[in-house]
């Protein structure tokens, strides 16, 4: 079935949630994977395209979710496919560490490019979001002769041994993992909503940076700093939006002392925040840019693009691996950009922002379980509460919705650290029809609960 129906701009539900077939390989699955690997949609897919994924029942999901944010260009984009198609007729792996391939050097060229900043830069290629932090503080640690780092509070980058020392979130991701990497130190996140100093909006004074600066004064020492990261929209803490005025002082703040201004751009980068990267709607130039997930289409591909000089401080072979750069998740991801630019993506990303915002704040007249919509472009969130004055979490109830919404067809998936926010991550060449279904399902859910 799968890609004829899907392009016909169908879905629905032909089964109940998980379908028959999908029930056999779960008991499977239930020996042979252990259950720590968690899954969000009890079935198994089929195929998949744009939005839309079928599973092995015949059931056909909206996809409010894309594979945590790696299908910003959607689903078997057939321009990407056929790039990954020729490239592997002509090679899979060869190790750029040996023989060298050009899709290496051309990515790297155009994500020096891309990325915002009038300064000589290099780029370098790693498999994972997580393997690009450890590589981007590696590189800070090792220019500046320095050795901590700065991180906050509902921060995620990753599940690694640095780079779980870096997030903040302790069930499900560090909890009995520990001991964590040492020279972590976090700061409080300006989470305007539940702001950490007590501010409202209107009167902030950025009190939340000035805590920054008396801790790294009181308890690291200026001159101990080699990098400050933060993601311009913590993902898994919540989609939280850090204020431009925030991190356009964050970085004037690491000039000033001297660090590594490292901005993670695993989840806002390639079109999904309204610009190609979030830096360039928030007006800043960070030293390390952290990119993962949309640039390749969900090929395993990540980049490090920094400072020509901070590259420079490192010794021949002190960065790479076996698999960095794959061939062809290289050519995955330039047609990738291709292709966002030519039919301008971030654009499409402001439209659907749009059109969750407009729904949501509608919905939020008269559904007190709404406390808070937010986000940049296409990467909105909705926070919900049971008391819009104590700001109560409403954990359950989250949960209610998307397995209410799961069951009407539409997949959705949580964040927080209070687990009490919805995300969403749809395709952003989602159809007008399919976008509007997933949000018409997400308002009925919304109002049940």
């Amino acid at each position: 079935m799968g890609r004829e129906l899907l392009s016909a701009n169908s879905f629905g539900l032909k089964t109940a949630i998980p379908g028959p077939k999908s029930m056999e390989i779960l008991k499977r699955r239930e020996a042979a994977v252990p259950s720590s690997v968690f899954n969000t949609v009890p079935v198994f897919a089929d195929s998949a395209q744009g939005a839309l994924v079928s599973d092995i029942d015949g059931n056909v999901f909206i996809d409010f979710v894309g594979g945590i944010g790696v299908l910003n260009i959607g689903s078997t984009h057939p321009e990407v496919t056929e790039a990954i198609k020729e490239q592997v007729d002509r090679f899979l792996h060869t190790c750029f560490n040996v023989f060298m391939y050009e899709s290496y050097v051309e990515l790297a060229e155009r994500l020096n490019e891309l990325t915002p900043g009038s300064f000589g830069k290099q780029t370098m290629l790693v498999n994972s979001g997580a393997e690009a932090v450890e590589n981007a503080i590696k590189v800070a640690r090792k220019a500046t002769n320095r050795p901590a780092v700065i991180t906050f509070e509902n921060a995620f980058h990753g599940r690694t041994l640095l780079t779980m020392s870096l997030t903040s979130k302790v069930n499900p991701y560090k909890s009995g993992f520990g001991p964590f990497a040492p020279e972590i130190y976090r700061a409080p996140t300006p989470y305007c909503y539940r702001c950490p100093c007590g501010a409202t909006e209107d009167a902030c004074n950025l009190e939340c940076l000035q805590e920054l600066k008396q801790m790294v004064h009181r308890d690291v020492g200026e001159d101990a700093v080699a990098a400050v990261i933060i993601e311009p929209v913590q993902g898994e803490g919540g989609f939280i939006t850090v204020p431009q005025g925030y991190i356009k002082e964050l970085q004037a703040y690491c000039r000033e002392i001297g660090a590594v201004f490292v901005v993670d751009e695993i989840q806002t980068g390639f079109g999904r925040t309204g610009y190609m990267l979030a830096s360039d709607g928030l007006e800043i130039e960070p030293d390390m840019i952290t990119t993962a997930k949309s640039l390749a289409a969900g090929m395993p591909l990540s980049a490090v693009t920094g400072r020509r000089e901070l590259f420079e401080a490192l010794q021949v072979g002190g960065v790479g691996g076996t698999f960095s750069g794959n061939p062809v998740a290289c050519v995955a991801a330039l047609k990738v950009i291709e292709v966002m630019e030519r039919d301008d993506y971030p654009a499409k990303a402001r439209v659907i922002g749009d059109a969750i915002r407009h729904r949501l704040d509608r919905v939020g007249d008269d559904v007190m379980l709404i406390g808070d919509v937010r986000g940049m472009g296409g990467m909105m969130a909705v926070e919900l509460v049971r008391d819009r004055t104590t700001k109560e979490p409403a954990d359950t109830e989250t949960s209610r919705v998307i397995k209410l919404a799961m069951d009407r067809g539409l997949a959705l998936l949580k964040a927080g650290i209070l687990n009490n926010v919805i995300r969403f991550l749809p395709p952003l060449n989602i159809t007008d029809e399919q976008l509007s279904a997933g949000l018409d399902i997400l308002e009925e859910c919304l109002r049940q609960v």
